[in-house]
């Protein structure tokens, strides 16, 4: 189902147009409002009238997160606070957090992107959506929920507490929706089988999943495990939440929000365009927020883009999934691996978990990679050292073949990985004691 039939099947040239004013109205207010902005267009020496095609946009500055932290909290504000209804922020787990603002405007679109993401899923007034996002200052949980009820579905807002209340809620609610990241998502789903219920005793039909990169093994498992259609769905709170690309049923990609935003691929290193459908860092550039506006920002996030049509009717261009983040990636002598990478393997390996943790180190100045990686129920009980033995052996040579590098596998206990930390937040994957 297509929600704005006006903006997500517009013509091509048509969406342009509206991107290019909504681009001119966002330069001229942020020049005149954000002392940043002012500051970095008049030292790259451009101005905001000079702008007058999409490709003009590369003559503009970057920004990155740390612009972001270095004016916390509110020195990006566009509008006086007065006229902020709404904060959220990041996490702040590597610095101090990212403040961003919403006006009452702001708060509307939010809403009727993420209802675009929900409909592309089949979910209507009809469905119940239990949101498993955490709730407060993540924007994940109240994006979700807002979009949900934008689109007149009831929302359950579970938050991420017990999982036992968790599959309670999604058998005697009859949820037919779920949101929340697929590393919960893989975690409730071994909170259903301990219960002893099956997906045939749930009305689960779709999930929305979120916040983390996962690959397309851990969606199989999902939507296997779950009985469910597994969607991937693209956001960040400096942009606006969930909501800025989805995926469709044809699930080829996740379509951006082109009337809002505006995407760019670029070199990493260089900052460059990168050739048409080449991966690289996805730039973002917000045309319609009024509190928080941001130009050319740069996510730190791995993807590539294809403006082609898609069977779904939709002419908005296609993200692909997100493979990795630019800080996640790690380096082994000249070797670059993304977690992605490792969670393929594990993904499709008997007597795992697709829980897992890289660690890099390094000994006398050689690197060293270890794969912690949480075993299944079922390999535990066997509990025969040989068979262990033969299981990480077995996995070392798949992820050896994968990587090109030796690889150390460790097996972990069920549940001692994906239980670590907040439950429902983002996992985290890579830990380099090389910076230690």
């Amino acid at each position: 189902m297509i929600w704005s039939q006006k903006y997500e099947a517009m013509p091509r040239d048509e969406l342009a147009q509206v991107q290019i004013e909504r681009l001119q109205s966002t330069l001229n207010r942020v020049q005149r409002s954000v002392a940043f902005y002012r500051a970095a267009f008049q030292a790259q020496r451009v101005k905001p009238e000079a702008v007058s095609t999409l490709e003009d946009l590369r003559r503009l500055p970057f920004t990155t997160k740390e612009d972001l932290r270095q004016a916390y909290p509110y020195g990006m504000f566009a509008v006086p606070l007065k006229d902020i209804v709404r904060i959220q922020c990041t996490s702040g787990t590597t610095g101090r957090p990212v403040v961003v603002g919403y006006t009452p405007n702001d708060v509307r679109l939010w809403s009727d992107c993420v209802a675009r993401v929900l409909a592309a899923g089949g979910v209507s007034e009809h469905d119940v959506v239990q949101v498993a996002f955490t709730y407060g200052l993540f924007s994940g949980g109240l994006g979700m929920h807002y979009g949900a009820e934008r689109l007149g579905a009831s929302v359950v807002p579970a938050s991420t507490g017990s999982l036992e209340r968790q599959v309670m809620i999604l058998r005697d609610f009859k949820s037919t929706a779920l949101a929340c990241t697929p590393g919960y998502a893989l975690t409730l789903a071994s909170a259903i089988r301990d219960a002893g219920v099956s997906p045939d005793d749930l009305s689960l039909r779709v999930g929305f999943f979120g916040a983390e990169p996962w690959s397309e093994s851990l969606r199989g498992q999902l939507e296997q495990r779950l009985g469910i259609v597994a969607l991937d769905n693209y956001g960040l709170t400096e942009i606006l939440g969930p909501g800025v690309s989805f995926e469709c049923e044809h699930k080829r990609g996740l379509h951006i929000n082109e009337d809002h935003f505006i995407a760019e691929i670029v070199d990493p290193a260089r900052g460059e365009p990168v050739p048409p459908g080449a991966p690289g860092e996805l730039v973002l550039t917000t045309i319609s927020k009024e509190g928080f506006p941001l130009i050319r920002y740069r996510t730190g996030d791995i993807a590539s883009i294809d403006p082609s049509p898609c069977a779904c009717g939709r002419t908005l261009a296609r993200m692909s999934r997100i493979a990795g983040r630019i800080d996640d990636t790690v380096i082994v002598g000249d070797v670059k691996i993304l977690p992605s990478q490792v969670e393929e393997v594990l993904a499709s390996s008997v007597g795992v978990e697709p829980h897992f943790e890289i660690i890099v180190d390094r000994v006398e100045g050689i690197d060293s990679l270890e794969v912690r990686v949480e075993i299944s129920e079922s390999a535990l009980a066997v509990d025969e050292i040989r068979a262990l033995q033969g299981l990480k052996e077995q996995i070392g040579r798949r992820l050896l073949a994968a990587l090109t590098v030796p690889v150390k596998v460790t097996l972990a206990e069920p549940k001692t990985i994906s239980a670590a930390g907040q439950p429902g937040a983002k996992q985290r994957r890579v830990i380099d004691r090389r910076a230690l």
